[in-house]
């Protein structure tokens, strides 16, 4: 087994760590490879599917660490391996059979619809569809019908979250959940967690340190609690950049680095 971490840096993609715009992440290259070079834990934690992520996080350098996938819906172990089961999503879908018409999952959707919907190209929204722990989708019915189907989810156990576009039905778990299981696995010394939207404000209140990656494409995160003590900062930058500045700052004040030169 491992020792334990300096530190496990959780961390959201779209909009953080990925380019809101480009979806690159090289702007964070220099410092994932210190990273890397350090030993410092990183874990991915998106509301994208295992299949999705697994590129992503090999590509990074980061393979050997699990990640965290469909808003904390399970874990992407560490490996090239994605998780063969798909329990959970069967019953999510058996459940939402007994709902209140209304609702359009990606399981109703084609691959050409989801690639619409969401701007991904053909081949990402194939990897979109290949869901393990949770449906979204969008309400086509009436404001009247949603409050109806809502009381019946979540009589029928199921839990839902709301974004921008989506929503997203699950058995439950979040990233939060996710992340204190990887805490207590690996025992890190210090925590760091990134985001720049709702569903990580969970994430960035369960680490020592929470960063709030500026994103001007969305609305700007409410004021929270933790800024008062520090424990929650925003960065300046934007995306990957953003995301390598607040890094780069947290490690330089652990002592862990001198600091280093990072793009913007």
């Amino acid at each position: 087994m491992r020792d334990a971490p300096d530190i496990i840096v959780f961390s959201d993609l779209d909009g953080t760590l990925l380019d809101h715009n480009s979806y690159s992440w090289a702007a964070a290259a220099p410092v994932l490879a210190r990273l890397q070079n350090l030993g410092v834990g990183l874990v991915l934690a998106s509301s994208k599917t295992a299949a999705e992520v697994a590129p992503l996080r090999d590509e990074m350098g980061f393979a050997d660490w699990p990640a965290i996938v469909e808003n904390g819906g399970g874990l992407l172990p560490p490996g090239q391996g994605i998780p063969q089961t798909d329990t959970q999503y069967a019953e999510i879908r058996a459940r939402l059979g007994g709902l209140p018409s209304g609702f359009r999952g990606f399981g109703d959707m084609s691959e050409e619809e989801i690639a619409r919907l969401t701007g991904l190209p053909h081949a990402g929204a194939a990897l979109a569809q290949q869901r393990l722990f949770s449906e979204p989708g969008l309400w086509t019915g009436t404001e009247e019908g949603l409050h109806r189907f809502l009381d019946r989810a979540q009589a029928a156990g199921l839990h839902v979250r709301s974004g921008g576009r989506f929503l997203t039905l699950s058995l439950g778990g979040s990233k939060a959940d996710r992340m204190a299981e990887i805490i207590a696995a690996f025992r890190p010394r210090h925590t760091m967690a990134l985001g720049d939207a709702p569903n990580d404000l969970e994430m960035l209140q369960s680490a020592e340190i929470g960063v709030i990656v500026k994103n001007r494409q969305s609305p700007p995160l409410p004021r929270l609690p933790g800024e008062d003590t520090g424990q929650i900062r925003r960065s300046t930058l934007e995306g990957p950049q953003g995301w390598a500045q607040a890094v780069v700052a947290r490690l330089t004040e652990l002592g862990l680095i001198e600091g280093m030169k990072h793009d913007g």
